[in-house]
This record gives structure tokens, C-alpha cells and sequence, in this order.
């Protein structure tokens, strides 16, 4: 298990993805959904910003094209 967050595993389609659902999802919070969902939400604002989620780090996978191949 590799997880060096200087690498980024996330593309640019897959951050634009991330960080308009989080923003909804923080929103929905202010017209009654539970803070769960807002939680969420920061989480996927968080991984847009890093270009880093540990999801895909712990399965070896990336979305962004323009990172070299991780290997193990």
C-alpha cells in the first residue's frame, strides 16, 4: 500500500466531478439534509483540491492521464 500524496491520482475531469458535488452536496446541508451529507461533501471538495484520494491509492488506481504508471 503506496499512499505518497505528492503523487495525484485524480484527473481534471474526475476533480471537476468531485468538487460540483461537493459544493452541492455542503448546499443540500443548508436546506435540511443531515450533516452527513455535508461531511461527504467535504470529503469529495478535499480530494478535488489535493488531487489526491486514498481510495485510489489503495487499489492501485488513478484517473489522471498524465501521471506515470504507480507499479507495484
Amino acid at each position: 500500500m503506496n499512499f505518497d500524496f505528492t503523487k495525484h491520482n485524480v484527473g481534471n475531469i474526475d476533480r471537476l466531478i468531485r468538487a460540483a458535488l461537493g459544493v452541492l452536496l455542503i448546499a443540500s446541508v443548508f436546506f435540511g439534509s443531515s450533516w452527513v451529507i455535508g461531511l461527504i461533501g467535504a470529503v469529495l471538495l478535499g480530494t478535488a483540491y489535493f488531487r489526491f484520494c486514498p481510495a485510489y491509492a489503495l487499489f492501485d488506481f488513478s484517473s489522471n492521464k498524465d501521471a506515470a504508471p504507480t507499479g507495484k
